[in-house]
């Protein structure tokens, strides 16, 4: 059992990798099924992935949106998705427990459970996908804007991708460069005048990170 139970309206860095630290993401087809289960395990509704694949079948021309109109049946989320970074071996999320029961473990199970059934039937492949069970952190008030940085721009601050233009985060929700809705936005975008002001804080706060690790490296090598 998980020593620190999760709390209701609390925040959480939650987070995990590849098992043996092995790619979970081999092409670009594989991050889109990810956003995708990220989309609709996240109703408290059961089913939906299943649904939306007969859906998709039956109804080639008609679009996602449509699709949550007529086939959701209650609106409530598990959790509030307020930042997310996929890179090619681990990913990162800041989550807040919307609903009682565990709404996060139950989300990161379904999560979990569902893109592993879909990589290892692709791959032809059997077993453990991630290494174990996630991670979780809560998240103290006064580092909560220094941490949504940390998430949504893990790839830059792993030098990987430039954030901004990077599909498989949220930060380009942020900025209002993508039609993607993933994002809770507000509680982070709140403390900002614009999206540039949080660019420029974001700017700042991967070069301290990126800093942290350099030295990081430097001490190993001591």
């Amino acid at each position: 059992m998980r020593k620190d139970p999760l709390v209701q309206n609390e925040y959480y860095h939650i987070y995990n990798r590849g098992v043996d630290k092995r790619d979970v993401f081999l092409s670009n087809s594989d991050y889109s099924r990810f956003l995708l289960a990220m989309k609709l395990l996240n109703y408290k509704q059961d089913g939906l992935m299943h649904k939306w694949r007969d859906y998709n079948i039956t109804y080639p021309q008609k679009d996602f949106h449509e699709f949550l109109v007529s086939h959701v049946e209650n609106g409530k989320n598990l959790v509030e998705i307020v930042a997310y970074c996929l890179n090619s071996n681990h990913y990162h999320f800041i989550l807040k427990q919307s609903c009682e029961n565990n709404g996060i473990k139950i989300f990161m199970q379904r999560l979990g459970n569902s893109y592993t059934k879909y990589f290892n039937d692709k791959n032809e492949r059997s077993g453990a996908l991630f290494q174990g069970r996630f991670r979780s952190a809560r998240i103290e008030p006064n580092n909560f804007l220094r941490m949504s940085v940390y998430v949504n721009c893990n790839s830059e601050i792993h030098g990987l991708y430039p954030a901004r233009s990077y599909r498989w985060c949220g930060f380009p929700e942020y900025l209002g460069t993508t039609n993607e809705k993933i994002c809770s936005k507000a509680v982070i975008a709140d403390d900002f005048r614009s999206p540039n002001d949080y660019k420029s804080y974001a700017k700042e706060i991967i070069e301290d990170f990126r800093e942290i690790k350099e030295d990081e490296k430097a001490m190993l090598l001591e």
